[in-house]
């Protein structure tokens, strides 16, 4: 990095932010329930040690300290300023805090973009001077920063009105405030320590990204819990989730609605198929976050890891289960299946160890301990390190919501814990456990992730299972591929469509374009056996909608028939389509039909999709995304997470399908689409037939919609 970049990261930085040394609260109050009374009343009882500076023009005194009229008036720049006065106000204020230097404003008023036409205008206002200074701005209309340690309390929330959380390793980067501040609220309930906090609110400047970027090269943070409502600048957002896993610290997500974009019809079955919010699935995965579904299992998952350190649960997520009732047992048991984890059973060498122990217990897994486990509580450290030592499952998870209230059991039970937690760092142990808090808090201390109930417990499994799932990626390489001619005119229908997707390594049969019924029957006599009639026509997607397919046709006279039923066909239903002749191919039969697509996301760029397909591809929705490119191995997690799979992998006696072909379909697909993302918004390749093992995949049907300034060169 040059000085100059480094001088320019510097100046857009978020310390002021999280780290000021001077606060100047502008619309201060002296009335602490007031939202511009509060911010300043949380410093003083929470113990900021920075200086203070109330704004108020019609008061000398605020809250004990001496106010100032204006930004002009006080004794410093300072490094933050708190905007509490609103709409064309606030402005005005961040005019001159620029003017003045000041390091960073966080603008907590409304009656912006929110707000109609002309708050668009003023945070547009907002959005230039952050451009053209190096003030960062959080908001306008936000909930603001927080910094435990420091108590730098920029925000009048009143999550911090009481209480403040105590320090520890938890950062929380929110769009929404209010759910940011439930989430900030959740985690001092459940005793667990926060680093940061910062809710961005409309984002005229600094984005969740860029909050997130922060904290993710922040010491004092080890885990982020990351609210999304949206996603304003893909690039951003991926940067830093990128940072955050190279840093080690992972990134619990939790999206929350969909776009305009994700809910609009698409012209292909793949762009109806591959929804945005799906595109935020791939593009977690890619980029190494956890997403989440819910706030609780946001927060109990943030927790968790905080609390497990290094230990891991492992990428194929299994757990011996160990509870004194039998019932409960077969309910964790149900809970592990319902969420994807595997419950093992034990060798018969550990169960004989355990039956050593506790010969009435149920030792398979679950391990029903029976009520000896409250009456003889030395015998958990056995039967915990019993399912440790096992290499069945990578993970132990005991109930014990009803045994660390009795005080004659808690200290047998941490004791032991404690022992065979050291005695076993590689494995995690996962504790089913609510109340009380700080017996909560000392297991916490032992590294174990403790969940308050069953079914979080078996879903917080499956979620920590994901961290240990995201591996570092090298990039995948976009090689040249060449392809002639890339315009509208090249893509204008199925065959010169099928002609650039050949190019790029994508299976398809020769083929032979007719433009007369004689033209057709001589195409048939060539190829020879069955064929399958299309019209070729730019301005036709959905060509059996209008009767211009004709398949399993034979014979001269028959072709040249069928062709005559097209053309009429074409003429009664889609009379101003332009047709550039009949594409007569070889009929393809055998395989598994899939579906193998491409669409471009405004956000994030290029996603390739594969699916079941044919005529089921929108009725059961069988599909997986990635970003593009895939690797060949990525191309291979697709195929493997379809719920369709076992119809590829030789389910009730079919043959396994041919896998390999099918992966260096997506990953051609990938390519191309990677390396043409300005210039293809989706492909479309249904069915994709794949054969036997050996016997490779064909795909019979293609479509390339341009994107829309090949489309608006095309239409002039």
């Amino acid at each position: 990095m040059t000085l100059q970049d480094k001088t320019i990261a510097q100046s857009r930085g978020l310390d002021p932010i999280f780290a000021p040394q001077s606060i100047a609260v502008i619309g201060a109050s002296s009335d602490p329930t007031k939202t511009g009374g509060r911010p300043i009343h949380m410093l003083k009882m929470h113990g900021y040690k920075g200086r203070i500076y109330p704004v108020n023009p019609k008061s000398e005194v605020v809250q004990d300290l001496p106010a100032f009229a204006s930004l002009d008036a006080l004794p410093e720049v300072p490094d933050l300023i708190m905007v509490l006065v609103p709409g064309a106000a606030a402005v005005a204020v961040l005019e001159r805090a620029v003017e003045l230097g000041v390091g960073a404003a966080i603008v907590l008023s409304a009656g912006f973009a929110e707000n109609g036409p002309e708050g668009q205008a003023l945070q547009a206002r907002v959005t230039e001077l952050a451009a053209t200074s190096g003030m960062r701005i959080v908001g306008p209309n936000c909930l603001g920063a927080v910094s435990v340690r420091d108590a730098v309390i920029a925000t009048f929330s009143v999550a911090l009105e009481k209480d403040m959380p105590k320090p520890g390793g938890i950062s929380i980067v929110s769009q929404s405030g209010n759910v940011g501040s439930a989430a900030l609220a959740n985690l001092h309930e459940a005793g667990a320590g926060l680093a940061r906090f910062i809710a961005t609110g409309n984002e005229a400047d600094v984005q969740a990204a860029d909050a997130l970027e922060w904290v993710a090269q922040d010491d004092e943070t080890n885990v982020i819990l990351c609210v999304l409502e949206t996603c304003r600048d893909g690039a951003r957002l991926t940067r830093a989730l990128d940072k955050a896993r190279a840093s080690g610290k992972p990134v619990v997500v939790m999206k929350i609605g969909t776009s305009e974009a994700g809910q609009k019809a698409a012209l292909s079955h793949t762009g109806g198929l591959a929804g945005s919010d799906r595109v935020f699935d791939a593009v977690f995965d890619r980029h190494g976050a956890i997403r989440v579904h819910s706030l609780e299992e946001m927060v109990n998952t943030g927790i968790a890891l905080d609390a497990m350190g290094d230990r891991r649960i492992g990428t194929d997520p299994s757990v011996a289960i160990v509870a004194a009732s039998g019932g409960f047992g077969v309910m964790m048991a149900d809970a592990a299946a319902a969420n994807g984890v595997a419950v093992n059973p034990l060798s018969e060498a550990t169960q004989a160890r355990i039956k050593a122990v506790l010969p009435l217990a149920s030792a398979v897994n679950p391990i029903d301990a029976t009520a000896q486990m409250s009456a003889n509580p030395d015998f958990l450290e056995e039967l915990v390190d019993s399912a440790l030592s096992d290499p069945a499952n990578s993970t132990a998870c005991l109930m014990l919501s009803m045994g660390m209230g009795i005080p004659r059991l808690r200290k047998v039970y941490t004791d032991a814990l404690a022992r065979v937690t050291a005695k076993h760092p590689e494995k995690t142990v996962v504790a089913c456990i609510a109340q009380p808090q700080d017996a909560v808090e000392e297991l916490r201390g032992l590294g174990i992730a403790c969940f308050p109930t069953i079914d979080a417990c078996m879903a917080g499994i499956a979620a920590l299972s994901a961290r240990d799932r995201i591996q570092t990626r090298g990039a995948v390489e976009v090689e040249q591929i060449a392809v002639e001619a890339l315009s509208p005119e090249a893509w204008r229908n199925e065959a010169s469509a099928k002609v650039a997707l050949r190019a790029a390594g994508l299976p398809f049969p020769e083929e032979i374009i007719a433009r007369s019924p004689d033209e057709a029957a001589k195409a048939a006599e060539k190829i020879g056996g069955p064929v399958a009639m299309k019209i070729l026509s730019p301005d036709i997607q959905h060509k059996s909608d209008i009767g211009g397919v004709q398949l399993g046709i034979s014979g001269a006279e028959n072709v040249a028939a069928a062709y005559k039923r097209i053309m009429l066909a074409v003429e009664l239903h889609a009379s101003d389509a332009r047709v550039d002749g009949v594409l007569v191919a070889p009929m393809a039969t055998g395989g598994t039909e899939l579906i193998l697509g491409a669409t471009r996301d405004a956000t994030f760029g290029s996603v390739v999709m594969i699916g079941l397909g044919g005529i089921f591809a929108e009725i059961f929705e069988d599909t997986a995304l990635a970003l593009a490119p895939v690797s060949k191995t990525q191309a291979e997690t697709m195929v493997r997470s379809l719920k369709a799979f076992p119809l590829l992998d030789g389910a009730r006696g079919r043959a396994p399908a041919d896998l390999d072909a099918l992966t260096d379909a997506i990953v051609n697909l990938s390519r191309f689409v990677a390396r043409f993302a300005d210039d293809v918004a989706e492909i479309d390749i249904n069915p994709l037939l794949v054969r036997d093992k050996g016997q490779g995949a064909m795909a019979l049907d293609a479509l390339i919609i341009p994107n829309d300034h090949h489309q608006a060169e095309a239409a002039e």
